[in-house]
């Protein structure tokens, strides 16, 4: 029996440490990476060009705040989850209602939060 692998993640972390880090968890996960940048301008192009299953997107990248790639993959009606350090109200007042993962965070909180994320879609 085989089981279906977990999806496809866009991912959007502007320190390249983190970011290698978060996606060697997604890929022990069972997750494939879509796409990855740190980049606000880069992102917004592959948020728009991209096929993913989930976004995990960091609040605030280079200085500017995420919004205008979360409002992107919100108008395509795919999932998305903020990674942040600075809490909840780091979260674009606009998005509150989506998931944030406390930087810096465990393997085991990233796949309960996927998991439950892309349950609720599903649902």
């Amino acid at each position: 029996m085989t089981t279906m692998p977990p999806g496809s993640v866009f991912l959007v972390e502007d320190e390249a440490m983190i970011r290698m880090m978060v996606a060697d968890m997604l890929e022990e996960l069972g997750y494939r990476i879509a796409a990855e940048t740190g980049e606000l301008n880069e992102a917004l192009r592959l948020a728009e060009t991209t096929d993913f299953d989930i976004a995990i997107l960091d609040v605030n990248v280079n200085g500017k705040v995420i919004s205008p790639v979360a409002d992107l993959i919100k108008a395509r009606n795919r999932p998305f989850i903020f990674a942040t350090g600075y809490g909840v109200q780091g979260v674009p007042a606009e998005h509150r209602d989506r998931p944030a993962l406390q930087k810096p965070f465990q393997i085991e909180a990233l796949a309960e939060m996927l998991s439950s994320t892309l349950k609720n879609i599903a649902a």
